[in-house]
């Protein structure tokens, strides 16, 4: 049995504003993940980050380590700019796993993006695997937003334990049943070693 909190931090993408509970599957992973694991030692974090439109790595980073609480005892869920926020804070960080939906690795030629900060130097493809107890990817080949072969690279370049779909844009639904399974599996493991 686990004698420390484990920690799950859910980083939105950008464009949540202040409602970041009302936006995709947030609220709706977060409630499960406490239903499912009431009275134990798991804590899951969901706030409204700061620059939320921009996303910017120099705000973002600092806030998941004082806010959010990531450390090595962590699981960071990451979804579109969270995903690259997951990975850059990986690079310097260790943590219990990522995992990263909607993983991408360019500013794709988007000027916010580009701004950002997460994609003007290369990625430490090495360190994050280093950092990371596990890597797990969720990505759908019709994301609206995400060309296929950016995703495909990041599975590649960390050997994620990659879930494909066809079928699931940028994973907006507000629920997302396979997702809550890996965590729930990934969690169970860490409190009892199953």
């Amino acid at each position: 049995m686990a004698t420390h909190t484990i920690n799950v931090a859910i980083v939105p993408g950008n464009g949540s504003g202040d409602i970041t509970e009302d936006c995709n599957y947030y609220a709706w992973l977060r409630d499960q993940l406490r239903g499912r694991f009431s009275g134990q030692t798991v804590s899951v974090h969901l706030k409204n980050m700061p620059d939320p439109v921009r996303a910017s790595l120099s705000k973002w980073l600092p806030f998941m380590e004082s806010q959010l609480h990531c450390d090595e005892r962590s699981i960071i869920v990451g979804h579109s700019s969270g995903a690259a926020a997951a990975m850059r804070y990986a690079e310097t960080h260790k943590v219990g796993g990522i995992v990263l939906v909607g993983a991408y690795t360019s500013d794709m030629g988007d000027a916010n993006e580009r701004a950002s900060g997460y994609f003007n130097r290369p990625w430490q493809w090495d360190a994050i695997k280093a950092n990371c107890g596990f890597i797990a990817q969720f990505a759908s080949r019709d994301d609206p937003f995400l060309p296929w072969e950016e995703q495909q690279l990041v599975a590649t370049e960390l050997g994620a334990e990659l879930h494909a779909f066809d079928d699931r844009g940028h994973f907006q639904d507000e629920e997302q049943p396979e997702m809550l399974q890996v965590l729930e599996q990934r969690l169970r493991a860490a409190l009892y070693g199953s």
